[in-house]
């Protein structure tokens, strides 16, 4: 359409970018005419949930293995969870089998497990988590993916002491989890973690197909020859 500067978008018909693309490409030819149609949110709105699930590299059926993958991801969850300084009430852990396999055995379920006060804690919610999955698993049964739901998000500094709180557990949970987060950023993801997410993870996703990592990862820079 010979459109190839920001001058020729700006002087773009509008009806015609519409018609051709969408609202959203008219909706930009207007911005850059002056004309305000998305207002700016200058805060940041607070998740009310954090998912992380995945789908495996090749199906699991054994307990062991599933509480692995669980246990990564509520981790994983967790460290979301303290970066946006929310706290979780309550958790779902769920497990599937692979539903594009129609003569294969079928088994899907997910449980809530509420906490028993408001945790960012990674020790805590794993623990919470593989005891849901302990409730939910099936013997007999070829598992393709589990997940985790972090429910009922609230700010951190919104929530009151109780007078069955022990204040020194609590303030030993969150050095500790201070020290973990301040690591893995200084380090690189996932230097220090819950032993109980494993270091084999049969279960992960397969990665044959993923472009290089030449600009994070020493031993994947491109050798010139």
């Amino acid at each position: 359409m010979k459109i190839e500067t920001v001058e020729d978008l700006r002087t773009a018909n509008q009806t015609r970018m519409r018609q051709q693309f969408s609202i959203v490409v008219e909706r930009t030819v207007k911005e850059l005419n002056g004309i305000s149609c998305i207002e700016l949110d200058g805060t940041d709105t607070p998740r009310q949930q954090i998912m992380v699930s995945r789908s495996f590299g090749q199906e699991v059926s054994n307990f062991d293995d599933l509480a692995e993958s669980i246990a990564y991801f509520a981790s994983t969850a967790a460290e979301k969870l303290r970066k946006d300084g929310s706290v979780a009430t309550s958790l779902c852990v769920f497990i599937q089998t692979n539903p594009f396999k129609d003569k294969s055995p079928q088994y899907q379920r997910s449980l809530i497990v509420p906490m028993g006060e408001p945790t960012g804690d990674s020790i805590k919610l794993v623990n919470a988590a593989i005891q849901g999955l302990r409730v939910i698993y099936r013997v007999g049964y070829s598992y393709k993916k589990s997940g985790v739901l972090l429910m009922g998000l609230q700010s951190r500094d919104a929530i009151q002491a109780s007078l069955f709180d022990d204040a020194a557990e609590q303030d030993k949970s969150s050095k500790l989890m201070t020290l973990m987060d301040t690591v893995n950023q200084r380090m690189g993801k996932g230097s220090v973690t819950i032993a109980a997410s494993g270091t084999k993870r049969r279960w992960s996703m397969r990665r044959d197909s993923k472009s290089p990592d030449y600009t994070t990862a020493w031993d994947e820079l491109p050798i010139a020859r």
